[in-house]
């Protein structure tokens, strides 16, 4: 169906308004019926007037009557609509819409049309999205009018603008209305000048393609509106993209916070450089698959709470698997930071491979369930729904660590044993206890980033690879072991290399990032918040 023809038909909806009478429009059974009965003339009428109506049930019936499938039962008069199931109809009732039984087709008289029915037809389908009971195929179809700018659209499109309700299509409708006006020679200047603060008001990049053209007009005064709306519109932009940017960077900056907390945490603590961080990342992403794996196949209506189902499962994996480094390995290494970075590398590259022989080299799939899909606007911001979740995800994990260490015992003895270990154990704590679960909570925060990022990245024995160092520059600008430095870290990183990547590229603007933290560590070797303590000191 070619747009010219969705505009004749839009046009022929108005004559119909004017033709089928409101008693008519208002009765569906007799529109209806007046598709079954009379010449091919009287069921044109019948099919405009039927599309004028507004019923919900007028497109699968047209569309019916077009595909040859709307047919009399001749036993009750019944119009129905048959699907060929066999050598039977699976027939629905034309009204209701609910299941009619079946019959043959020799039991059932078809409703025929011609080919200029069947073109009548489609036009009328095409222009029952402006009236649809649907707000969302009314706003798509406004959003579409708005683009194709045809002036033979007009008068629907006006007819629909005095018809609609609500607000926000209404001016959707009002702003194709306006590009409409804008592309046509016959609009009066008037018109045009009031089309452009329309427009204007619009403030979208479609928008400010039809101010530049507009712009070129021969005409002084629509020159000159043009022109400044243009100008206008073009700065407001500007200040949208900027947003859009710290949108952009709030969102990354959660993944690195994500990806960093756990390793502050530990690193902060205990002085271990973890290099094998990234794997717990990785192995809580691997959870989260194997979870939905197991889902889809034993219980797929759970489908939806996978993510959720995951999160403590990927927890506990990351969690009990650093324990058992801390206890097997990193115990025997503390004091000697160079050596734990060379065991934990080591390590990672035991659990990568080990991973690979286990689930394959090659990426796995992870479904982002319904409540994570999609996106909106805010303004000219295009928010999407799966990162918009991670930067809360991302906020609640750090709420929560924040109340563990404040609030629980564990949460005392790890900022006793971070500000002065000897005076700790002096005081009776087991510090062993103590970096044995420290590691385990920042491994299994890890693993809950797992979980997050497998929404937006490559689920693969190298994930974690690809935000280890990130991880630890947002550790030692934040400054080591602050988790309020870690925040601010991740934020400021993340906002900093969205506003680079346009001008320099993600390569370089890692570059630019990391030259940046280098040049800020010499005037400040503890970051940005450093920890205080006689240890410390």
């Amino acid at each position: 169906m070619t747009p010219s023809r969705v505009l004749t038909g839009m046009v022929s909806l108005i004559t119909a308004l004017a033709l089928a009478g409101a008693a008519v429009a208002g009765d569906l059974g007799t529109l209806v019926v007046n598709l079954t009965t009379g010449g091919f003339g009287d069921r044109e009428t019948a099919i405009n007037a039927l599309a004028a109506s507004g019923e919900p049930r007028a497109a699968p019936i047209l569309e019916a009557l077009g595909a040859g499938r709307l047919y009399v039962r001749p036993a009750d008069k019944a119009v129905v609509i048959g699907k060929a199931q066999g050598n039977q109809l699976d027939l629905t009732d034309a009204l209701t819409g609910k299941p009619a039984g079946t019959a043959s087709e020799d039991a059932l008289q078809r409703v025929r049309i011609n080919n200029r029915l069947r073109g009548v037809i489609d036009d009328a389908v095409g222009s029952l999205t402006l009236l649809s009971p649907d707000p969302r195929m009314r706003r798509s179809a406004a959003d579409s009018l708005f683009k194709q700018r045809s002036p033979s659209a007009l008068p629907a499109v006006e007819h629909a603008l005095a018809a609609e309700k609500d607000a926000g299509i209404k001016r959707a409708f009002a702003e194709a209305r306006a590009s409409i006006i804008l592309a046509s020679n016959d609009a009066s200047k008037a018109q045009k000048l009031e089309a452009i603060s329309v427009i204007r008001g619009r403030g979208d990049r479609d928008a400010m393609g039809f101010l530049q053209a507009a712009a070129s007009s021969s005409d002084a005064d629509i020159k000159a509106a043009a022109t400044a709306a243009a100008g206008s519109l073009n700065q407001t932009l500007a200040v949208w993209e900027a947003a859009q940017n710290v949108w952009y960077g709030i969102s990354l900056g959660s993944v690195l916070l994500l990806a960093a907390i756990g390793l502050a945490i530990t690193f902060g603590t205990m002085g271990v450089i973890n290099m094998a961080h990234g794997e717990m990342v990785m192995l809580g992403a691997y959870t989260t698959f194997v979870v939905q794996q197991v889902i889809l196949a034993y219980a797929p209506g759970l489908f939806d709470a996978s993510i959720v189902i995951a999160l403590p499962l990927a927890f506990l994996v990351a969690g009990v698997i650093g324990v058992l480094i801390e206890r097997s390995v990193i115990r025997f290494l503390y004091g000697r930071p160079l050596d734990t970075l060379l065991a934990t590398w080591g390590l990672s590259l035991v659990l990568q491979q080990a991973v690979r022989t286990i689930f394959g080299p090659t990426n796995r799939e992870v479904r982002a369930p319904s409540w994570m899909s999609g996106s909106f606007l805010v303004g000219q911001i295009d928010v999407t729904y799966g990162r918009l979740w991670i930067v809360v995800f991302a906020l609640l994990v750090f709420a929560v660590l924040i109340l563990v260490l404040r609030k629980t015992p564990l949460g005392l003895h790890m900022r006793a044993v971070t500000q002065n270990r000897p005076m700790a154990a002096a005081m009776g704590i087991r510090t062993p206890r103590v970096d044995a679960l420290t590691f385990g909570l920042g491994s299994g925060i890890a693993g809950l980033a797992g979980v997050a990022l497998s929404q937006i990245d490559n689920v693969s024995p190298n994930l974690g690879q690809g935000y280890i160092i990130d991880s630890f520059m947002v550790v030692v600008f934040g400054g080591v072991g602050n988790l309020f430095g870690t925040l601010l870290g991740a934020t400021a990183l993340g906002i900093a290399n969205k506003f680079l990547e346009p001008y320099a590229g993600a390569v370089l603007g890692k570059i630019l990032v990391l030259v940046f933290i280098i040049l800020f560590i010499q005037r400040r070797p503890r970051g940005m918040f450093a920890l205080k303590g006689r240890a410390v000191e």
